[in-house]
């Protein structure tokens, strides 16, 4: 899935319209193999022809399809910190279909607040609003020690997947998608190849 991303940032590099690009161009960008370009893609259908490359633009469409990106998700914030303001701010999310639709905080400083075009509003609210506003994911961005209730809450209210920033791994449901995201594992992972690169030297 994370290659079939790299695939994709790499074909928005290319003009909007026309054009082809070979399995070996798109390894070079992605740091892979042609092989391992023409495997991966041979997954979900059959792409390009041999000796002529692919469509740049039929790929492109083709990858957001396979993604689920082609579309407009729905997604709650649960976590008005730092890291969550950042979440928020990031226009990415937005240009990649990802649309931030409610935020909620616990604090009741943080209440009331407005966050662009969204208010904050408290947890006591979340199942009735998520509901109301068809949440389809959820983003928890909180301390570990609330974020197993919260993850219950969202699955019973019946989103379709959660974006973890909690140093916690949730306990949910087989049906419900957790992707973690836990920052000092990345830099753990990030000085153990450092540190096993100087050893090899």
């Amino acid at each position: 899935m994370r290659r079939l991303s790299h695939y994709l940032r790499s074909l928005e590099g290319f003009p909007k319209s026309g054009g082809t690009v070979s399995s070996e161009e798109l390894a070079a960008r992605g740091q892979t193999t042609a092989a391992q370009v023409r495997k991966d893609l041979s997954h979900f259908g059959s792409f390009g022809k041999r000796g002529l490359g692919y469509q740049v633009d039929e790929l492109r469409d083709r990858l957001r399809s396979i993604l689920g990106i082609d579309r407009c998700w729905r997604v709650a914030l649960v976590g008005a910190g730092r890291i969550g303001l950042a979440l928020f701010e990031y226009p990415a999310f937005r240009s990649r279909g990802f649309d931030c639709v409610a935020i909620f905080d616990s604090d009741p400083k943080k209440v009331g607040q407005v966050w662009g075009d969204q208010v904050i509003r408290s947890p006591d609210d979340f199942e009735s609003a998520i509901a109301e506003l068809g949440v389809e994911l959820v983003i928890l961005a909180l301390p570990a020690e609330a974020a197993q209730e919260m993850a219950m809450r969202a699955v019973d209210g019946g989103v379709k997947g959660i974006l973890n920033f909690a140093p916690i791994r949730l306990n949910v449901p087989p049906k419900v998608p957790v992707e973690d995201v836990n920052l000092v594992m990345e830099l753990e992972a990030l000085s153990f190849q450092i540190t096993q690169g100087e050893q090899d030297a």
